[in-house]
């Protein structure tokens, strides 16, 4: 009598279980750790990208001029500041002439002596010439008297020695003059020498510019060479960007470029590339280059301001891409999870160029029409089991 009653208990005790482990079993596969993973997909398809290239870089003035003395000295005045423009030739400053205005006034009276010099000098010249010229006359008149003896031949003799002592005379009257034209020459030289170091003292701006550097004050000595004033050409500036070495195939001259000044985000400027530099940071693994604007902002940007430059690659041929997110590493193998039915297949690939809108080239690995994985909530394996989403709500990975 009791069997029967033991399998009414086991039958109740069942019919009570059951639709706890059905619910249990439903949460577990639903919601718990065995539940499908939410995923969002998107198809691979053959695209056309334009790859750009992302760089930092500063602004800087292609020409630079640094003005000075060419002797040491203090300085006198300085007329500049720093932001001034300036004009070719201008006098910005002048070096202290101790006693270089005493010089070229003691070498002005120099000159002024040697030409009164000369003149007596040819003047006496002018005098022993014309009674050289007499000394000669009469001595060929009495030496025809002597041979026609109507005079003595001691006095033709002294007409011929009064004739030699005029020439000997003339001769170093000649050489005297000779001595002050050349020492007028030489102090001539003097004077212009003199001249030219008192223009050296000035400090005179050898270009169109703006100065962007005062680094000596009057009444500072400056030694020789040594920069007192600096000075750009406004239109040489251009940003020194640098680029990683990875993404830098296809950088080339003319390319267009977008500046954006970091004073200024919210306004890019138009640019092109300049020049690719021969010479690359090894030690960042950056390659340099130099862009211009296409037209110079005004006002000028500092020298040494940040500027984001971006540069636009030529178009690439149509290949499969995919969303850089997409692309994952399992097992050191760069790959996406490939959807294959209703499983997932990790599907090794080989990468190309990319754009800045996160769009990668697939060289080899997939086709178009392919579906792929772009996030998931959670890290996958090929025996997760997921559940396609339009969005993933909080953050995929």
């Amino acid at each position: 009598m009791k069997k029967p009653l033991i399998n009414i208990r086991t039958a109740a005790l069942i019919l009570v279980l059951l639709p706890l482990l059905l619910a249990f079993g439903y949460v577990v596969t639903n919601s718990g750790p065995l539940a499908p993973i939410p995923v969002t997909v998107q198809t691979v398809e053959e695209q056309s990208i334009t790859p750009a290239l992302f760089g930092i870089g500063t602004v800087e003035a292609r020409y630079r001029y640094r003005v000075g003395p060419i002797m040491t000295g203090r300085l006198l005045s300085l007329n500049r500041d720093v932001g001034d423009s300036v004009v070719a030739g201008e006098v910005l400053g002048e070096m202290d002439p101790i006693d270089m205005d005493d010089k070229i006034a003691t070498n002005n009276a120099a000159v002024r002596r040697a030409s009164a010099s000369i003149t007596a000098a040819e003047a006496r010249v002018n005098d022993l010439s014309a009674r050289t010229e007499y000394s000669e006359a009469q001595a060929k008149r009495y030496k025809q008297l002597a041979i026609e003896r109507n005079v003595s031949a001691e006095v033709a003799e002294a007409k011929e020695q009064e004739y030699q002592v005029a020439r000997a005379g003339l001769a170093v009257s000649l050489a005297t003059l000779n001595a002050v034209q050349q020492e007028l020459e030489m102090l001539h030289s003097e004077h212009q020498g003199l001249l030219q170091q008192r223009r050296n003292l000035l400090l005179i701006s050898p270009v169109d510019g703006i100065i962007t550097g005062r680094h000596i004050e009057p009444g500072s000595t400056a030694m020789a060479g040594q920069t007192v004033v600096e000075i750009i050409d406004p239109e040489s500036i251009w940003v020194n960007v640098r680029f990683n070495q990875l993404h830098s195939n296809g950088l080339a001259k003319e390319l267009p470029a977008i500046i954006v000044l970091r004073s200024r985000a919210n306004q890019p400027a138009s640019g092109k590339v300049a020049r690719i530099e021969l010479l690359a940071d090894a030690v960042t693994e950056e390659t340099l280059a130099k862009v211009v604007f296409e037209q110079l902002p005004n006002p000028l940007p500092p020298i040494g301001e940040l500027a984001e430059v971006t540069v636009s690659l030529p178009q690439l041929d149509a290949t499969p891409v995919v969303p850089n997110a997409s692309i994952k590493r399992l097992k050191g193998q760069t790959g996406v999870w490939r959807v294959a039915g209703d499983g997932l297949q990790f599907t090794p690939v080989e990468t190309g160029t990319s754009d800045l809108e996160g769009q990668v080239q697939i060289t080899q690995g997939l086709a178009a029409g392919d579906q792929i994985v772009v996030y998931s909530k959670q890290e996958l394996t090929t025996r997760s089991r997921i559940t396609v989403v339009d969005q993933l709500v909080g953050n995929g990975s």
